[in-house]
């Protein structure tokens, strides 16, 4: 692994996700790279061993291009990573950059066929006056191969930048999602896409909000949710009309004039929108809190959980150093019962929604070795101090948790921080 301070850009991880098993992890880097982990199989001789991930496959998803009608940089990092269900052998997932979605076929190879009638053994066509007999060709055993191989390209379909994509649960179509549209794909189709949401305003002097992040409900195929800037977010129900761009349903919290200041606006914006899955919930985070909304209470958030507090006095240098900008992303746990979400010093936040106790663990070298236990870290704003309390002041605010997510029925979490990858086990539950 690279030392944190000379980390090449190109190798800083932008996205993670398990796949609908949990057997597979993968990860997208700003280099335009997927590495995809497996998870090795139970080992009754060494019990610690089982669920460790290992590298499967590594392959170049994107490439930068370059858009010469708008003179723009189109960079190869990979914002989203999303897995289809697996339907046979082989697994199949999407990533996209900026513009353009792709579909990758992941597959296995133990066997080669040997004995052609009418190839040799490098492929080539025999002459076919030396074929005197016929043989059925024979599959032999060979070295496991995995192979990665692109299926289709979505391109051409977005104008600003793709921040999101999801599969939907017909899984035959997904949707991927821009500053200010939407789009609906079909898997198989890659030369058109069906816009269904268009927030752009005719005069683009108006715009007062973008698209943050959009899902699609676990088991209802006709529903979706997409998140704004400005902290609402808007549930559409694809049934109503073709064009969703009237929401079903309206989820915004009522601003307190009292806590009113010049960055309100910024602070409120939702990065990242996720459904529970039970289909119920709306989990979402903003800069300084998470909040879980009940899908019929669209007045205020159900529950909302202080992810760093103590920001709120620092958020002047938080907004000169750009860090205010950051956008965090949010993963329920199996059960719906636990969310977690990242911060800033390589900490990560998890709060427990029914006994309502939250812990801030670190992702670090000392804390990643085998069978090393994670203790909760503290921090704190002036006053006492305990011996490991770290103080506000001295927070690392280049090393920050973006990315996470959660395996989907075991307790078992993957964290990227920087360039470094954090897989965490809870072996007591």
């Amino acid at each position: 692994m690279l030392s944190d301070r000379k980390v090449p850009v190109s190798d800083i991880i932008s996205t993670v996700e398990f796949n609908h098993t949990g057997e597979l992890l993968a990860t997208g880097d700003k280099g335009g790279r997927v590495v995809i982990f497996q998870r090795e199989p139970e080992c009754k001789t060494e019990p610690y061993s089982q669920g460790e991930y290992n590298v499967y496959s590594t392959f170049q998803s994107h490439e930068p291009e370059f858009d010469y009608l708008k003179s723009l940089e189109i960079e190869e990092k990979i914002n989203k990573i999303r897995w289809l269900p697996q339907q046979n052998a082989a697994h199949f997932l999407l990533s996209t950059n900026d513009k353009t979605i792709k579909l990758w076929k992941v597959s296995e190879r133990d066997k080669r066929p040997e004995g052609y009638n009418l190839k040799d053994e490098e492929g080539r066509i025999k002459d076919l006056s030396t074929v005197t007999s016929l043989q059925v060709p024979v599959l032999k055993p060979m070295d496991l191969m995995v192979e990665v191989s692109p299926r289709r390209v979505f391109a051409n379909a977005h104008t600003y930048h793709v921040n999101s994509i999801s599969v939907n649960s017909d899984h035959e179509t997904y949707m991927s999602a821009d500053d200010l549209r939407i789009n609906l794909w079909h898997l198989g189709i890659t030369d058109r896409s069906f816009n269904i949401v268009d927030i752009k305003p005719v005069n683009m002097e108006d715009l007062t909000e973008v698209i943050t992040a959009a899902e699609f409900h676990p088991h209802h195929c006709n529903l979706l949710v997409y998140s704004s800037s400005k902290g609402t977010l808007r549930l559409c129900d694809m049934r109503e009309a073709a064009l969703c761009d009237k929401h079903s349903k309206l989820f915004e919290e009522p601003e307190d004039p009292s806590n009113r200041s010049f960055f309100s606006e910024i602070i409120s914006s939702v990065s990242d929108v996720k459904f529970s899955h039970s289909g119920r919930y709306l989990l979402t985070r903003d800069y300084l809190t998470a909040k879980v909304w009940d899908l019929n209470m669209e007045n205020k958030p159900l529950e909302i959980y202080q992810v760093h507090d103590y920001l709120r006095s620092k958020l002047c240098s938080l907004y000169e150093n750009d860090c205010i900008f950051d956008k965090f992303e949010c993963a329920w746990n199996g059960s719906d019962s636990v969310i977690m979400t990242g911060a800033y010093n390589n900490f990560f936040r998890m709060f427990d929604r029914n006994t309502k106790r939250d812990v801030t663990l670190e992702a670090s070298r000392e804390s990643s070795k085998p069978r090393a236990v994670l203790k909760p870290r503290r921090v704190c704003q002036g006053g006492k101090r305990r011996k490991d309390d770290i103080s506000v002041d001295s927070l690392d605010f280049t090393k920050k948790i973006l990315h996470t997510a959660w395996h989907p029925t075991e307790n078992i979490i993957a964290i990227a921080a920087t360039n470094n990858l954090y897989i965490f086990q809870d072996k007591f539950n």
